[in-house]
């Protein structure tokens, strides 16, 4: 039976089709089961994946800033998920911290010194899914930055998986960690905070 919600959503998407000249396009159902993903490799969708980072400013505030442009490679297997990998190539030098100068002064020797390091890269060696929550693992690699390699724990989620309006096969994940910043060299100047929260949105396009 319909609910006066469903009934709403029927009529308005319609009526988008009507503007549209029909040329609206209805997303598939996404599933949210994670053995029910389509197994194989998918390309992170740049325009859709982002890298939040976040650090103690001389402990007055928290500045926020991303990591944009990054590339990742995401091979899914639903029926062993702990045979799943992930690789990441991340371009340092196109930090976005909504500032030049500060921009400038992350490409320095005080920070990512980008004149030698230009990207860091992130190579999974485990996948752990949890055992209470299929949609939740613990993703364990190696990352690269600044020449250091050091291994790092990620906590992901599980967000879905599906067809896009063009015929293609997303799947979407959100994961959190937090560096150290002086096990990769990173020392910075002034009391800024060595610990730097990173939020990771990832949303794969599956191959062909």
């Amino acid at each position: 039976m319909r609910t006066p919600f469903m009934k709403y959503a029927v009529a308005g998407a319609a009526a988008l089709s009507l503007i549209a000249g029909g040329a609206v396009v209805a997303q598939a159902a996404l599933t949210k089961n994670p053995a029910e993903v389509t197994a194989g490799t998918y390309d992170l969708d740049s325009g859709h994946g982002k890298i939040t980072w976040s650090v103690n400013h001389f402990g007055l505030s928290t500045y926020t800033g991303q990591f944009v442009n990054v590339k990742a490679v995401l091979k899914l297997d639903p029926a062993n998920p702990s045979a799943s990998t992930l690789t990441a190539t991340i371009p340092l030098t196109d930090v976005a911290p909504n500032d030049d100068r500060l921009k400038a002064h992350l490409q320095t020797a005080d920070f990512f010194d980008t004149a030698q390091y230009p990207t860091a890269t992130f190579v999974s060696r485990s996948v752990t899914v949890d055992a209470d929550d299929a949609n939740e693992a613990t993703v364990v690699g190696d990352l690269t930055l600044k020449g250091v390699t050091k291994p790092v724990t990620f906590k992901a989620v599980f967000n879905g998986e599906g067809k896009d309006p063009w015929g293609g096969e997303r799947a979407g994940f959100n994961a959190k960690t937090t560096l150290n910043l002086n096990d990769f060299g990173i020392k910075g100047p002034g009391p800024t905070s060595q610990t730097l929260d990173l939020d990771i949105s990832l949303e794969g396009v599956k191959q062909k």
